[in-house]
């Protein structure tokens, strides 16, 4: 029997650190990042309220400005990815957040729709960017506590989310559209911390790449699951979101006009209960992930999406007392199995972080802005009730989860 020699041993030692270890200050730094690009992100449907009045836009053209957005940021994740994934760039992380400050610039001074429209797919452009890569140094920074490690990443995201209404009272309701400017120091800040990220970035990329070699070269399985089944759980889990981020498009793109519209509320006050939904989804998707490391990602996920589905219905029925608490039990259900979506996805495609990172945060989410359309047609040719009512039931196709397949682990 041979003996393995002291570079053997060391080389063997790193490899086991990179899989074991969490390296929480990268954790930190990368879901703060994440918070400012989703903030910017947010900007734009927190103008709304501005923009519908100041530009004169129709609910279609509120709808097309978030699909734009989501198109953008969405459906261009999963080209990045797979790019990404045969070329990594850490560098790509302050270029995505200079993009996003070209974009706030544009959002602040655009004086009609289409300029407006430019601004936005830059703000998407940076966003596509970051999270392909943002998902990347996760996956690197998490050790053996990967749902956990993208929980923190994603709550930097939802908080970001969350503070949306918060800047439509206090930032936009006020100053305007021209508020839209404050969004540049937020692209700066990310830029200078993203900048502190990419030395150990590139390192730990390096240290990846040759492990992974390394098990290629001694011919370890990757691909324990057939491609036929891949395909298939892909497909389920792609539905799953799909069904999740177009009720969030709902809820984030036109519930605080329902609420005007049904309860009498004034705009500034409809963003309370829009932000106690979100507030309650950062809780959730912690709570997710911590859970998700123990019970499992499958049972996870079909507890999110199902457990939130009686909510969900209830939600356009109930007087405005009853509002409050069921949209906060609803909001924390339903986003405490997002984060788990795309640990699942990259553990059913080994080695493709970027490709599986995109595809559930980026492609489906892009159907959500689809979906922002659709939504927003449907409400000026019908009514808001009438949509809140139809989206309502999206949750029930989390059913689907229960022919996923079970939860599988890879470096």
């Amino acid at each position: 029997m041979s003996v393995p020699t002291k570079t053997e041993a060391a080389g063997s030692g790193k490899g086991q650190l990179i899989k074991q270890a969490t390296v929480y200050t990268i954790l930190v730094a990368i879901s703060s990042i994440h918070l400012m690009n989703d903030m910017m992100q947010v900007v734009v449907s927190a103008l709304f309220p501005v923009l519908k009045d100041t530009l004169q836009l129709n609910l279609a053209q509120i709808g097309w400005i978030a699909f734009t957005l989501n198109m953008t940021s969405s459906v261009l994740q999963p080209a990045v990815g797979l790019v990404s994934d045969n070329r990594p760039a850490p560098w790509m992380l302050p270029f995505g957040m200079f993009a996003s400050l070209l974009g706030m610039i544009g959002l602040a001074f655009a004086p009609n729709f289409y300029l407006l429209l430019g601004a936005v797919v830059l703000v998407g452009l940076g966003s596509a960017v970051f999270h392909t890569e943002g998902s990347r140094v996760v996956h690197l920074a998490a050790g053996n506590r990967r749902a956990f490690a993208q929980s923190i990443y994603q709550v930097g995201g939802n908080f970001g989310h969350m503070l949306g209404p918060v800047m439509t009272m206090f930032i936009f309701l006020p100053l305007g559209q021209k508020g839209a400017i404050w969004g540049t120091l937020l692209a700066a800040t990310a830029i200078i911390i993203s900048l502190k990220v990419v030395p150990w970035y590139k390192r730990r990329l390096d240290d990846y790449n040759g492990m992974l070699q390394k098990r290629k070269a001694a011919g370890a399985d990757q691909t324990a699951l057939a491609p036929r089944v891949i395909a298939i759980a892909l497909s389920i889990l792609c539905v799953i979101v799909f069904a999740r981020s177009w009720y969030v498009a709902a809820i984030g793109n036109f519930y605080q006009f329902y609420v005007v519209e049904t309860y009498q509320l004034t705009i500034k006050a409809a963003q309370i209960p829009l932000f106690l939904f979100m507030a309650a989804g950062v809780a959730g998707t912690f709570c997710g992930g911590m859970l998700a490391d123990r019970i499992g990602r499958k049972r996870m996920m079909l507890i999110s999406i199902v457990g939130a589905a009686p909510f969900a219905l209830l939600l356009p029925h109930l007087p405005l007392f009853w509002l409050y608490p069921l949209i906060v039990v609803l909001g924390f259900i339903l986003q405490s199995g997002f984060s788990v979506s795309v640990v699942y996805a990259q553990e059913l495609l080994p080695g493709k972080v970027g490709t599986a990172s995109g595809l559930i945060t980026g492609l489906a989410f892009g159907m959500g802005g689809l979906g922002a359309v659709v939504l927003g047609y449907l409400a000026d040719w019908h009514t808001l009730g009438y949509v809140m009512g139809l989206c309502s039931a999206l949750p029930l196709l989390g059913l689907l989860g229960v022919w996923l397949p079970k939860d599988r682990r890879s470096i």
